[in-house]
């Protein structure tokens, strides 16, 4: 993939933009998408914007983000940092996308265990074959009893057509998927009659977001804050973060 994406913004930093020209920002980041598109159909840019940098425009295609200069001369597939904060400027950039893409979700589409009173929530992509998800269900209450709320998505990392994708269907078309996914998460089959299962769709999100494994942990801030930790070790983390967030 990264290869592919050098090759690809090497050639539309200098088809679109030219070595010396002076293209206005919403010219060049529509002219930047209409090549993407026309050359290479298979890749979906998602948003084409100034970067933080003067002249320097950042292409987010999913969890992948690289920059082209305005001249069309450079191309940087890397993070981008402020010196004087020391912020990681991509990453911002990635937690803005995916806050957007989160924000997007029906939780009537997701498996949703909430306490009474919610102080963090967490949205966990999650696969009933995976060792760490089935440790993390086995402590959805110790998590809910700290007042974290779980919301899980499927991602069966097994891919499309396999028993493992079956296995996750059977679950979001079970009449109790909250019963469902901690008989299959205990080994169990569970049958249950086919639906319009949104296990592809979410599936295909986790891919776009950057998720490589499972449990993939995400704050309601955006934040991928990796796989599985300890109820106690998840509090403390949500902790810091949201008060992170608010400095």
């Amino acid at each position: 993939m990264k290869k592919l994406l050098i090759c690809l913004l090497a050639l539309v930093a200098t088809t679109v933009l030219g070595a010396e020209s002076a293209v206005p920002d919403a010219a060049a980041q529509a002219a930047i998408k209409a090549t993407i598109a026309k050359k290479f159909p298979d890749i979906t840019v998602d948003a084409v914007r100034p970067s933080p940098m003067k002249g320097v425009y950042e292409v987010v295609m999913g969890a992948d983000t690289a920059y082209v200069s305005a001249d069309g001369k450079f191309l940087i597939a890397g993070d981008m940092y402020e010196i004087e904060t020391r912020t990681n400027v991509t990453e911002s950039g990635r937690q803005k996308t995916r806050v957007d893409a989160l924000a997007k979700l029906d939780e009537r589409d997701m498996i949703v265990f909430k306490p009474e009173s919610v102080k963090h929530t967490i949205t966990v992509f999650t696969d009933v074959e995976c060792g760490y998800c089935r440790k993390l269900h086995s402590e959805v209450k110790q998590l809910t009893d700290l007042g974290i709320k779980v919301r899980y998505l499927a991602y069966p990392r097994a891919g499309p057509g396999t028993d493992d994708w079956r296995k996750m269907e059977a679950v979001w078309c079970a009449k109790d998927r909250n019963n469902a996914i901690t008989e299959a998460k205990a080994g169990h089959e569970v049958k249950s009659a086919q639906c319009a299962a949104p296990v592809g769709k979410q599936f295909k999100l986790g891919e776009q977001m950057g998720v490589r494994g499972t449990p993939a942990i995400f704050t309601a801030n955006g934040d991928y804050i990796g796989g599985y930790l300890t109820p106690g070790q998840m509090v403390k983390k949500l902790d810091e973060v949201m008060a992170a967030a608010k400095k």
